[in-house]
């Protein structure tokens, strides 16, 4: 009996269809065509947002835990947004971004370990990541203990100052929560469970703007009730992730390990180079909050900053939500030695960032007169922040393709070459310039905002440079490598020296 026409006819376009995107094992074929070029766009599309769409809103959701604090100071008062600001912006951002630093190297070994078939592994790395984590969270104790004198001696107003430092000793609690949370984001990343994260975050944030609401305005609390609150809500999702991961996560997580403490110091080199990358990145921002401190008027200029980087910071949660995609598709797709199938989906996901940057930047010019009343009800604050909305909108467009382009180095293991990229656009060019314009072409904030995009431009182009120049084939040798030196034999190893 013959096979149906059109039975055979999706028979064929399935053929066709494995033949030239795999079949999960193989690796993709040469586009060669438009249509081919059209398939792969929509396939590699489709995998993207499957990852993206879910951190995306966990990301924002987690951010949010931030942002609101700062909407609710103010409508405390100015000085009370300014010193809430700078605290989370210079203390809590340091902080903040060397412990996310050194947690993304569990990013790369548990992605590529994940993609090469030692799920085993994961549960490992993930608590030999805890331990080197709250080592750190105690070493960076003394920037929370001496938080006035520091903001002081760095050019700080003392009003600002002195509250700043009080609110940042208040939050010393949800700094060790870093040390269980970024480790178990990880562990669920590298293995897509992706939409628990998202779950916990979002209720996290409920829960957290209740919290305000309660310490703030129903107990009169000021200040402290935004920092009881913050610990409160970073504690709960750290607990929430791990939960999940010993109660339905038996594969990855064997129970705690002596194992953990192995190769420890390779692990903390390893860590120290990713810390290095993303502090560079995550302080560049903070150094323009402190070096506008300095400016003449600061209360407002810091005010009207922070409401932009703000709003920046919403933004850039949705890319930082491609970001971990791009890391997860590229260091499994490494792992699995799938060298074109990693390289296509950075080229989509690139492209697609970038027009999702036009349209940040279109909408923020189109708001630039209102979207502050968001913040303060101060008509010369708004003013204020109408006045850097050009600003703003740039910073947005170029924000869509660098954290991108960082987190394909995550998945990779580049973070060095990133680092060095990053030392010399941010620190070396885009400071200086911000600071000459600032003070010496007396442009004040516009000049040292728009110094520092100069930088930020120049890094972009520098690593859109090396992506070009990437040899994805080797990138496969070298995640082979990888795997082999921090992995073990077989899982039996493993289970024998586990549940401690």
């Amino acid at each position: 009996m013959e096979e149906p026409l059109l039975d055979a006819a999706a028979a064929n376009s399935e053929f066709n269809h494995k033949a030239l995107w795999g079949d999960g094992k193989e690796d993709y074929k040469p586009v060669r065509s438009f249509p081919e070029f059209r398939s792969m766009f929509w396939i590699e599309t489709v995998k993207l947002w499957k990852l993206a769409g879910p951190s995306m809103i966990g990301l924002l959701a987690m951010y949010g835990t931030n942002a609101v604090i700062s909407v609710f100071a103010g409508h405390i008062g100015t000085i009370e947004l300014s010193a809430i600001s700078i605290s989370l912006s210079v203390i809590s951002t340091f902080s903040y971004g060397f412990l996310l630093g050194m947690g993304s190297a569990l990013e790369t070994l548990a992605g590529q370990a994940f993609g090469a078939g030692q799920i085993h592994m994961l549960g490992i790395y993930m608590q030999r990541s805890c331990i080197v984590l709250l080592v750190t969270c105690f070493l960076l104790l003394p920037f929370y203990i001496f938080a006035t004198p520091i903001l002081k001696l760095l050019g700080q107003e003392d009003d600002i100052a002195d509250l700043a430092g009080e609110f940042t000793l208040q939050i010393i609690p949800q700094l060790f929560s870093l040390a269980i949370n970024f480790p178990a984001q990880k562990f669920l990343q590298a293995q897509r469970k992706l939409k628990v994260m998202t779950w916990i975050s979002v209720v996290a944030l409920l829960i957290h703007v209740g919290l305000l609401f309660f310490f703030i305005f129903g107990l009169d609390w000021g200040t402290l009730g935004a920092a009881v609150a913050y610990n409160i809500t970073r504690w709960g999702i750290a607990i929430a992730q791990v939960v999940y991961i010993m109660v339905w996560c038996n594969e990855g997580w064997t129970g705690f390990s002596w194992l953990a403490f192995k190769d420890m110091w390779s692990f903390v080199r390893l860590s120290i180079a990713s810390a290095v990358m993303l502090c560079l990145e995550i302080w560049y921002f903070m150094s323009m909050m402190l070096l506008t401190g300095n400016l003449n008027d600061a209360v407002l200029a810091v005010s009207s900053l922070s409401i932009c980087l703000n709003i920046n910071g919403w933004e850039i949660m949705v890319f930082v939500g491609i970001n971990i995609a791009i890391s997860v598709r590229v260091s499994n797709e490494l792992g699995l030695g799938r060298p074109r199938a990693a390289k296509y989906a950075v080229y989509v996901t690139v492209f697609q960032s970038f027009l999702i940057g036009i349209l940040f930047m279109i909408l923020i010019l189109l708001f630039k007169d209102s979207f502050s009343a968001l913040f303060t009800t101060d008509k010369e604050l708004q003013q204020a922040v109408a006045h850097l909305a050009y600003l703003l909108g740039a910073t947005m467009l170029l924000n869509s393709v660098q954290p991108v382009i960082s987190g394909v180095a995550v998945g990779g293991g580049w973070q060095a070459t990133v680092a060095y990229i990053n030392l010399g656009c941010y620190y070396i060019f885009g400071i200086p310039l911000g600071y000459l314009l600032s003070h010496v072409a007396d442009f004040g904030v516009m000049g040292l905002w728009g110094g520092m995009i100069c930088g930020t431009a120049l890094q972009t182009l520098l690593l859109l440079f090396v992506l070009y120049k990437t040899n994805w084939n080797k990138e496969v040798e070298q995640a082979s490598t990888r795997v082999q030196k921090w992995g073990l034999d077989n899982k039996t190893e493993t289970t024998a020296e586990s549940a401690i």
